[in-house]
């Protein structure tokens, strides 16, 4: 297959050429995005790329290929059939690991074994981070081979390999996780002392849903049922490479309703009056939107911004640390220390297997199975 750089309206696009099933050539224009003055050499290696992704799309994949000029063409197959937010964090781990690590050994598909990918993982497990202070989580990397298994299951699927090599590793052993959570009178801590900061309603309603930092900032004005006193989880915002805002959840469990208290009622009211006269005040400039959290010009609430002032507000009121995710894990701590059962606390913060709620908070129940304890030894006599 072969291709030209050509110039047009001041900017590189790579012109590949192909041949239709009826034998008819034809030409396909790719904007490269980039300026002619200076950038030469990134359109010719942006024509490189696109000559290989081309290739591997016409059914012209060698068992030879390079392993990571293969996962590359995976990744452009994967992007048609996965979740936008699956997709972003496959690339960004290929980009950043996969494919830098694989490139460098040119190793080709047909020849990759189980000892390489061994190699891999034991590589980023002890070096893997960029700066150079030890390795990736144990968690961090088994999410590394789960990418890489995919795409070789869909080489062995298109006979480029007999088998999936990836099928043996030994992966490191994962430290079962232990949630920071704030006790009831830290919560009331905070609360007080964060009364009178901007992001104060969106953390008390996050804490007391046991909302993930998504579905709160997901939270939109259709979530929200007045009249019936319901709120509803619905929408999620993530951010990975990019802002990716999902008219969807995190799984079917996730989708799920709430009573709306007093409170956040009047809490979300005032937001909405808020709302209204921010949008007068702002007229033409006012940036439309039915999120609920927001700044005043209307624009959403970001991600980052949500975890790096919710540490900041902390560190201004001397609170001990946590992570904004661990407000969550304060609102099952009090679901534990009220008596609810796992099965509630499932249903609440919305796990789709029970088995995760007791992996994550089973070791909170310690003070209700003392009181069991106590219970039982209180029957005997001696």
């Amino acid at each position: 297959m072969t291709g030209s750089l050509q110039e047009k309206n001041g900017k590189y696009y790579a012109v590949i050429n192909l041949t239709d099933i009826n034998g008819k050539r034809k030409q396909k224009w790719i904007s490269t995005g980039l300026a002619i003055k200076g950038n030469k050499k990134k359109a010719e290696q942006f024509l490189r790329e696109k000559l290989k992704e081309f290739e591997l799309q016409e059914n012209l994949v060698p068992s030879d290929v390079l392993f990571s000029d293969y996962l590359l063409y995976w990744l452009s197959l994967a992007k048609l059939k996965i979740d936008e937010s699956t997709y972003q964090s496959y690339n960004c781990i290929a980009k950043a690991h996969i494919l830098p690590y694989f490139k460098e050994k040119k190793i080709k598909l047909n020849k990759i074994t189980r000892n390489d990918l061994q190699a891999y993982v034991n590589f980023k497990f002890e070096h893997g981070r960029k700066d150079g202070k030890g390795g990736l989580s144990a968690k961090t990397v088994k999410s590394h081979i789960v990418l890489i298994k995919q795409a070789l299951k869909e080489a062995v699927k298109n006979d480029l390999i007999a088998s999936n090599p990836s099928e043996y590793i030994t992966l490191p052993k994962i430290q079962k996780f232990e949630a920071s959570f704030y006790s009831l009178n830290q919560l009331n801590d905070l609360f007080i002392a964060i009364k009178n900061e901007p992001l104060y309603p969106l953390i008390y309603v996050a804490t007391i849903y046991g909302l993930r930092r998504s579905e709160v900032l997901g939270l939109k004005w259709d979530s929200i049922d007045f009249e019936n006193n319901t709120l509803t989880i619905k929408h999620t915002v993530v951010d990975i490479a990019k802002i990716i805002e999902k008219d969807s959840t995190k799984n079917k469990s996730s989708y799920r309703s709430f009573p709306l208290g007093n409170d956040i009622k009047q809490m979300l009211l005032k937001l909405k009056e808020a709302e209204e006269n921010n949008r007068m005040l702002f007229g033409k400039e006012y940036i439309e939107s039915d999120y609920i959290f927001k700044w005043e010009n209307g624009e959403p609430l970001k991600p980052d911004y949500i975890s790096r002032n919710f540490k900041k507000i902390l560190e201004k009121y001397n609170l001990p640390h946590i992570r904004f995710h661990d407000l969550r894990h304060s609102c099952a701590s009090l679901l534990v220390a009220n008596g609810f059962t796992l099965k509630d606390i499932q249903e609440w913060l919305g796990h789709s297997d029970i088995q995760t709620t007791a992996n994550i908070y089973a070791h909170l129940d310690i003070e209700r199975k003392s009181n069991i304890m106590k219970s039982m030894t209180d029957n005997f006599k001696f």
